[in-house]
């Protein structure tokens, strides 16, 4: 799937149009959270590090950073090729 492709659809499952950026926002540090747990207990507590929690809680970071962008009127792959340029430049 094309990052585009996938911001489309994504916010196709975008509920509710109060608020949405914060909300986003808001979902995006959150769900960060939980990515950063998983990692702080495998690394800190001897958990395993659960594959399936871990693509669960990235494809969640996923969506809500769509949907920042895609509030914003910017597409993914702006976003990447920017991020692209920018690190090949270092």
């Amino acid at each position: 799937m094309e990052f585009n492709e996938y911001q489309k659809a994504a916010n196709k499952t975008l509920h509710g149009n109060e608020q949405v950026l914060t909300n986003c926002a808001l979902g995006l540090a959150s769900e960060t959270g939980q990515v950063v747990d998983l990692v702080k207990k495998y690394t800190f507590h001897g958990d395993s590090l659960d594959r399936e929690k871990l693509v669960k809680e990235m494809g969640d970071v996923l969506w809500y950073l769509s949907q920042v962008a895609e509030w914003n009127n910017i597409d993914f792959e702006e976003i990447a090729e920017f991020n692209i340029n920018r690190l090949n430049k270092q």
